[in-house]
């Protein structure tokens, strides 16, 4: 019997006959240019504030530009980055701290006191750890140029932790011109203290990011790891690439017109490593949940039931095979926090586990009173994690015979788009599907999909006092299995209202020519330290 050529088939093929008359090795121009750095990024760059957004292409546009206080290592201890020392009270109410010698923002003014204030009061109404800091400050201010001070109404023993988080939102500082911007406006400008800098003129939407090597950045002494320790630019300039099409950044990539690509989908791997100079790294050290999220304040997923229905037709395995393929790819994870970590459960997760149930789903979304409204699916085709869930949910909901309408974009585009709180007739939406770094979801006060609080959350917006409850006592708990507890009961809770659909986890690479060295594979993508040689 002859063998069926599937679609996944077809694309690895096609892939390897379009490789195959690529050159080979590296082009003559990237083999002699030592000093630029060439990075396919996962999408186009449309968003430069990467406070307020939660998009990665934008946080790892912040690690290129700026700094942060303190930073967690890849045993997730935090350490004092831009900070060079703190002292905490004995009561834990105050904090006080000093910024190391040698800090200034690309435009020659020095770093101060006063841009950490503003920068992380603009971060904490945007951040769901900020805006539980937020919740106990009493006064936080300058105090003296290089220093400031934050007092607290009550003990919070995450604070240091929370300002060391490694991805969104990570409180990147700014110049208090720029951090006094309404956190809810976005910053167009690029103007930070790290070792690289923006370069404007350079800057082309759709197209290609340039960053160049900040010479007077001073690095700390320690060895990197993750984003703590001595941030030394061994390039000069790093161009960021957008291009849409996956094998023309494999092209790329294969004839060494490109240095690394960013996250290669799963069909394209094999035949990258089918090539002798790049290597295939993870891409993260941690698995990476995926996931739908519904808009909560519009109809018809404003209505429990219709939540409700979509979790029942809802299946990781097909979520997972259309994103990666192969089963060791990826794995199931019916838990609202990043599986095999501590705080993971399978408290009420039948929901997931169990087999399907469109009958189940059809009475609810009847009960629902569902009267035929319009169902908009944002699709970012340029994203595999968002496009394959975008297909399956789009898939689910037509089984259901509900009124549907899938709309293409890129990514760029979706990340503006999702924040309209509008209806669908305006410019609105119902549902879109992403993704996050295992570090960004690891326990209640981190993961910013399960914030509860309403328009002040995170893009879907959902709202709940019971979760937002034991969220705080989770904050406030005082041993570990304590928070196991509170984190089970937020699980549980989470199954009832549905803030969001978990769809699984997997397992992401990133594919970079051999003659690039000293790669930190951490949840953000960082370029100091990377060489090429």
């Amino acid at each position: 019997m002859a063998h069926r050529l599937t679609r996944r088939d077809f694309g690895m093929t096609a892939a390897a006959a379009t490789l195959a008359t690529a050159v080979p090795r590296f082009s003559a121009q990237a083999a002699t240019d030592k000093k630029t750095l060439r990075f396919i990024a996962q999408s186009d760059l449309r968003v430069l504030d990467p406070i307020w957004t939660t998009a990665y292409i934008s946080r790892n546009h912040g690690y290129m530009v700026y700094d942060t206080l303190f930073a967690i290592d890849e045993e997730f201890a935090p350490h004092p980055q831009m900070v060079g020392d703190f002292s905490v009270s004995n009561d834990k109410l105050s904090y006080h701290f000093t910024l190391r010698d040698g800090l200034g923002f690309h435009d020659g003014s020095p770093v101060r006191g006063a841009d950490c204030v503003a920068s992380l009061k603009r971060w904490m109404a945007r951040d769901s750890h900020g805006q539980s800091i937020a919740s106990v400050l009493d006064e936080m201010k300058p105090d003296g140029d290089k220093s400031f001070s934050i007092k607290l109404k009550e003990p919070f023993s995450l604070l240091i932790d929370a300002l060391a988080k490694v991805s969104s939102l990570a409180p990147f500082m700014m110049p208090e011109r720029l951090a006094n911007t309404d956190p809810f406006t976005q910053i167009t400008e690029a103007l930070g203290s790290g070792p690289f800098k923006f370069v404007k003129d350079e800057f082309q939407p759709g197209h290609m990011v340039v960053y160049v090597k900040n010479a007077d950045y001073v690095p700390r002494k320690e060895p990197p790891s993750w984003a703590s320790g001595g941030k030394v630019a061994k390039v000069d300039r790093v161009e960021w690439l957008y291009i849409p099409d996956a094998m023309t950044k494999a092209a790329a990539l294969n004839a060494g017109e490109a240095d690394w690509w960013e996250n290669p989908p799963a069909d394209m791997v094999p035949v990258l490593a089918a090539n002798p100079d790049i290597v295939i790294d993870k891409g993260d050290p941690l698995p990476s949940p995926i996931m739908v999220k519904v808009n909560h304040l519009q109809p018809p997923f404003n209505n429990v039931k219709m939540r409700q229905a979509l979790m029942a037709v809802a299946n990781q395995t097909d979520y997972l095979t259309a994103l990666a393929g192969d089963k060791q790819n990826w794995e199931l994870c019916p838990s609202f926090f990043t599986c095999d970590t501590p705080m993971a459960s399978s408290a009420a997760s039948e929901a997931l586990t169990g087999k399907r149930d469109y009958d189940k789903a059809k009475k609810l979304v009847a009960e629902s009173g569902y009267k035929g409204e319009k169902i908009v699916i944002l699709d970012a085709v340029d994203q595999p994690v968002a496009h394959s869930q975008a297909l399956v949910v789009a898939d689910e909901l037509k089984k259901l015979d509900l009124n549907i309408e899938v709309q293409a974009m890129d990514w760029g585009t979706l990340v503006n788009r999702r924040a309209s709180k509008e209806p669908v007739d305006k410019g609105g939406w119902s549902i879109f599907a992403t993704g996050w770094v295992g570090a960004d979801l690891l326990d209640p006060a981190q993961n910013p999909a399960l914030r509860t609080n309403g328009e002040k959350g995170h893009f879907g917006w959902p709202s709940d006092d019971k979760i937002e409850e034991l969220r705080t006592q989770w904050l406030k708990a005082g041993t570990l299995d304590e928070r196991k507890k509170l984190a089970e009961a937020i699980q549980q809770r989470a199954f009832e209202i549905v803030p969001y659909i978990p769809t699984g986890q997997w397992f992401p690479k990133t594919a970079y020519n051999k003659n690039l060295k000293g790669m930190i594979i951490a949840p953000a993508f960082l370029m100091w330290n990377v060489e090429k040689v």
